[in-house]
């Protein structure tokens, strides 16, 4: 609605002036929105801003487009504010089930994330991808986007060969109770270990490397059986995060469909190829210092080369290409893009996150440091409890620990999304299960709160008509959450979401402190009441869409 009344308001004000640009600003605290269109006026005029803002609002009063706003010139600037009519229609807007899904597009989209080599499990900086790739696409789909959701599985590399080399030649019998990614995890610590004391086993890896890109049925199904495994270990992290793919593909399946060599044969002829020991591509006239790998020189094709192919079939079956990767990605990840425009395919848009970490430090699978994701949960979770523990002791303890796992799962999920993806952060125990702080809990605790006054409510008769200051700005910040969804498709921040919903389980709040419900009477206690109905909604439809647990009790 916001954004519905911002374009007509845009185009009233191009029709009356004739301007290309109508300069529209947030109102700050005097208005929705101000437009600076009268300085742009003045010279072509000849008039003084103040006379042209004077003389425009008068115009635009008349527009019966704009009828719901008020327009006001205030010195030189035109104010527009939404009024009454705008807020009863918010309302009934969002009291209705599925409020903020937008209409449906036609452009198919394609989203990677995650993607984490099966050498071991998922750790801390894997799950800011996830959570990431995972908001955002829940936030296509309510952008009424046709979305696939894919994890690219890395079953080829040398890491991988590692690991089958370790289960080949190694002590390599699961321990009781030990997780499938976990124990892949062991054994690829171990053969590294073996590896630095006998250089004599990376010869061995390389044959195995050899013989998977030339299809050796042995050493393929080697390779499909302990990714396949580390996978199946990667699934219960993924659900306990409440993340999900919708397809998991196969880097190997772009050599045996012959993909790879088809993008290699084209990379060959390029201007830009170098064949001395390796194929490379020399993309120094684009800025690019380091040579882009295409072949080893024994033949076998490197990771960048699978990537393209699997890029160039994204581009051949979806409209819009969008990878998540760590920062440490950059480089490849702005050659990629280069390659596929030379070659005349889509490159992907990319975003880019820098990492998380818990104060305890950084991470590393090969030397075996590192902090799993399954780990933080079961901390995470723990903690929770206590806290519900603490403010729900009367509750049965099954309750308390069904809760607990959806305030641990906010309090993760939220405390990850909310900084910004080019932003590093360090994950806070205490303030990521702050109950009364800019936490996924305090938004689960602002739904919960809205549940509990309705239910205490009983019946009553919807009202749309909003009086005062309190309730018409919680019903401004609710219009802006369909406009909040499309931004952050539009420019991939899905941040924008996190603090969004944050800032309405804060105005409401402070609508709750000033104004009373329950104790109302009549007409206000219906109006104040469809009001909490409305915030319930968007609070829910917001949770949800940030993959958080709209939870009715706390």
């Amino acid at each position: 609605m916001p954004h519905e009344m911002y374009t007509r308001i845009e185009k009233a004000i191009k029709d009356l002036t004739g301007v290309p640009d109508a300069l529209l600003v947030d109102g700050g605290e005097h208005a929705d929105l101000a437009t600076t269109v009268a300085f742009a006026l003045a010279k072509q005029k000849k008039q003084a801003p103040v006379k042209i803002a004077q003389d425009l609002a008068l115009e635009l009063k008349k527009n019966p487009d704009i009828a719901m706003v008020t327009v006001e010139a205030k010195g030189p600037y035109i104010n527009f504010t939404f009024g009454s009519a705008f807020v009863s229609e918010v309302l009934k807007d969002a009291v209705r089930p599925g409020y903020g899904n937008l209409p449906k597009k036609p452009t198919r989209v394609v989203l990677e994330h995650t993607s984490a080599n099966p050498n071991g499990p998922l750790h801390v900086g894997h799950i800011r991808n996830s959570i990431i790739g995972d908001t955002l696409a829940r936030a296509f789909r309510k952008a009424g986007y046709p979305l696939e959701v894919q994890y690219y599985v890395n079953d080829m590399g040398r890491q991988i060969a590692i690991v089958v080399w370790g289960f080949d030649n190694l002590d390599s019998a699961r321990q009781d109770n030990e997780k499938e990614d976990a124990h892949i995890a062991r054994i690829y610590i171990a053969a590294n270990r073996a590896i630095e004391k006998d250089e004599g086993i990376t010869r061995q890896v390389n044959t195995l490397m050899q013989l998977v890109e030339n299809g050796d049925p042995a050493t393929v199904k080697k390779f499909r059986k302990e990714v396949s495994r580390c996978l199946d270990g990667f699934a219960v992290t993924l659900k306990d995060l409440n993340v999900r793919h919708d397809r998991f593909v196969w880097e190997s399946d772009f050599i045996r469909n012959g993909n790879t060599e088809r993008i290699i044969n084209r990379l060959k002829r390029m201007p830009q190829a170098r064949e001395e020991e390796t194929l490379a591509l020399d993309l120094s006239e684009f800025g690019f210092t380091n040579k882009y790998v295409i072949r080893r020189s024994d033949g076998t094709s490197v990771y960048a080369a699978r990537d393209l192919a699997y890029h160039a079939w994204k581009g051949a079956n979806f409209d819009r290409i969008i990878d998540v990767l760590g920062a440490d990605h950059k480089l490849i990840g702005a050659q990629l893009q280069c390659t596929m425009k030379l070659i005349g395919e889509k490159a992907p848009e990319i975003v880019h996150f820098e990492f998380v970490s818990l104060p305890e430090g950084s991470m590393s699978t090969r030397a075996g440091k590192f902090v799993s994701a399954d780990d933080l949960i079961t901390e995470i979770r723990k903690r929770a409890f206590d806290e519900v523990t603490a403010r729900r002791p009367e509750l049965d303890e099954a309750t308390r620990k069904a809760i607990a796992r959806s305030v641990g799962l906010a309090a993760i999920r939220y405390d990850i999304v909310k900084v910004s993806p080019e932003k590093s952060t360090v994950f806070d125990w205490k303030e990521a299960l702050d109950f009364e702080r800019q936490s996924g809990p305090y938004i689960q605790y602002a739904h919960a709160r809205a549940c509990s006054i309705l239910g205490k409510a009983g019946s009553f008769t919807e009202c749309f008509e909003l009086e005062t200051e309190q309730e018409i700005a919680v019903a401004k910040k609710i219009a802006r959450f369909p406009e909040v969804i499309e931004q952050v498709v539009a420019e991939l921040r899905p941040h924008i979401l996190a603090v969004y919903a944050r800032e309405l389980a804060d105005t409401f709040n402070t609508f709750y402190h000033f104004e009373p419900v329950l104790k109302s009477e009549g007409k206000v206690r219906d109006r104040r009441l469809t009001l909490v109905k409305a915030v319930q909604n968007t609070l829910k439809e917001s949770l949800q869409t940030l993959g958080i647990d709209a939870i009715e009790t706390m």
